[in-house]
């Protein structure tokens, strides 16, 4: 059985917790900025961890773990 390949996406834009936990960057963070509010420029200066449901499709990308 061949091994399954991980999505080369997912090695860059995500990390994985010791809890198994999915830290993803800020969106809205390239163009535009000028439209966006102070607050939302501010609270996307730090990493977010994702949603349970948007973990689990991101662990299925990463088969290994990430790292």
């Amino acid at each position: 059985m061949p091994k399954m390949k991980t999505k080369s996406s997912v090695k860059k834009r995500f990390k994985i917790t010791a809890t198994g936990k999915v830290i993803a960057g800020p969106g809205n963070k390239r163009h535009g900025l000028i439209n966006r509010s102070q607050k939302m420029k501010r609270t996307n200066r730090r990493h977010q961890t994702l949603t349970h449901a948007d973990g689990i499709t991101v662990k299925q990308w990463a088969p290994y773990g990430l790292g």
